[in-house]
């Protein structure tokens, strides 16, 4: 059923209706443990769509998640997810929000040590 919600979720992505595709990403959910990998990439695109609603709070709180589920995963998708991220996070970055400098730098740390 996951991979229903993930693929559904791209599609509403490509129609442009974020509010949706944020949602269905967030039903991808995968056993605990399971799947690191596309959990942290359903996470990082749910992250982008609720980034882009305006909602950066829920989407600093589910890039972290996504942070959570990249340790220890070696995929060149997962780290071109991670500096995709920290892009995103620049435009948030002017507002001095907590939040928004605390994940960048959690993915710099991340991207630094997966090489």
């Amino acid at each position: 059923m996951a991979t229903v919600h993930s693929r559904s979720a791209k599609v509403f992505e490509t129609l442009g209706d974020r509010r949706r595709a944020a949602a269905m990403y967030g039903a991808a959910s995968r056993p605990p443990g399971t799947y690191a990998r596309i959990v942290a990439l359903d996470l990082v695109a749910q992250a982008e769509m609720q980034a882009a609603e305006g909602s950066i709070e829920q989407a600093g709180a589910t890039w972290g998640k996504a942070i959570d589920h990249m340790h220890g995963v070696q995929s060149g998708r997962i780290r071109k997810a991670a500096g995709s991220m920290r892009r995103d996070l620049s435009r948030f970055r002017t507002r001095g929000l907590r939040c928004v400098a605390a994940l960048d730098e959690r993915a710099r740390e991340f991207l630094s040590s997966s090489r």
